[in-house]
């Protein structure tokens, strides 16, 4: 089983504005198989040694530098945090506190060390979407299923959740003939479904309220059109999956939403290559690294595409400009990353992707709000 703990866009602008004089970001694939996991801690351990080394050349000082190896030490020989775990792990340390992130995606190993936070990593985990809710929504019942990378999906409880549009509106028929003016016939029926989805919308949004996370909708029509009319979820999934959801298991529903997932993502993709050549064409995107540097550091950036792999050594100054010496990267995180950052903080939408999804197939592609 996955144990997943996904870092929401204001934690990865929260740890984007740490500084400290020892900041230790370190990235490993894991497995979600307990009995496997002891070479992850092994990997760990070489990762904080390799950390830990880079802060004493650094010359952090000695008692710094000893209060964060022996935090992640404590991490590496936690057995119960090993029975926990997803496909990748993120430890952020500083002396005075440690964070862990369990993700569904799987990274590329890294242990860096600076003056602020590598995160880049961190944005796959909020740029493809790795998670989703299904409703599956009939008039015989409905139920709210959780779905998550590579693992078994599962019913949720949902409290206040109506059992089925009759007992619902307190009918024990929606095809009650005694109904009159309105309420009587097929329209009478979709006045009492209309009940039902607001009931059903209020219940999910207890569980769903703040959350980012896609709902898909199982349902046939015409409840599918009249939960959509009520639903207040801001991210309701525009493609459906069709049919009764009755009959079909949580495991169905799960491998249906999967596809949507990916072709969400798709799309999501599509769309900002396409919009990016036609910015090209306005002056508004670039693909180069020294540009999309000024432009983040002074707010220019509506929309950052960076590979959450690479780790460009240099340093950005004040007025954005870009020096690629190795020696000057107090950072930790490099270039990118700190580009990343500044977009964040002046809210662009910053996505972490591979560097084939990036238009140009380079470090970065930014849209810009304005020619810069």
């Amino acid at each position: 089983m996955l144990y997943v703990d996904i870092p929401s866009r204001s934690d990865i602008e929260r740890l984007g504005a740490t500084r400290a004089d020892a900041c230790v970001s370190i990235y490993l694939p894991t497995t979600p198989v307990t009995q496997a996991a002891q070479a992850d801690r092994i990997a760990l351990k070489n990762l904080a040694a390799e950390a830990v080394e880079r802060l004493r050349a650094m010359g952090v000082d000695k008692a710094r530098t000893a209060a964060v190896e022996e935090s992640l030490a404590d991490l590496v020989d936690d057995d119960e945090f090993w029975r926990f775990q997803a496909h990748s792990l993120a430890v952020l340390a500083t002396p005075d506190e440690t964070l862990t992130f369990r993700l569904a995606n799987r990274l590329e190993p890294a242990a860096v060390a600076g003056a602020r936070f590598f995160i880049k990593p961190l944005l796959r985990a909020i740029t493809v979407p790795q998670s989703a809710y299904v409703l599956a929504l009939a008039q015989g019942g409905v139920r709210l299923v959780e779905v998550s990378a590579e693992l078994p999906s599962a019913t949720v409880p949902v409290r206040g959740l109506p059992d089925d549009v009759a007992s619902s509106v307190g009918k024990a028929s929606i095809r009650d003939r005694t109904q009159i003016g309105r309420h009587g016939g097929i329209e009478g029926q979709k006045v009492r479904m209309r009940q039902y989805a607001r009931l059903v919308d209020q219940a999910v949004r207890n569980v769903l309220g703040g959350s980012e996370v896609p709902l898909i909708l199982a349902a046939a029509q015409p409840l599918e059109a009249i939960y959509r009319s009520v639903c207040s979820y801001p991210h309701l999934v525009a493609q459906a999956i069709p049919g009764n959801p009755e009959q079909l298991s949580d495991a169905d529903l799960g491998q249906a939403s999967r596809a949507i997932l990916d072709d969400l993502h798709r799309a999501r993709l599509e769309s900002l290559h396409a919009l990016f050549a036609a910015r090209a064409q306005e002056g508004r995107a670039t693909t180069d690294v020294a540009q999309a540097a000024r432009a983040a550091t002074f707010g220019a950036v509506d929309t950052l595409m960076v590979d959450i792999d690479e780790v460009m050594p240099g340093s950005i100054d004040d007025a954005g400009r870009v020096s690629f010496d190795a020696a000057a990267d107090a950072s930790g995180g490099g270039v990118v990353d700190q580009i990343a950052l500044r977009a964040l903080n002046a809210g662009a939408k910053v996505l972490g992707l591979r560097r084939a999804d990036i238009p140009g197939g380079g470090s970065l592609a930014a849209i810009l709000r304005y020619a810069f």
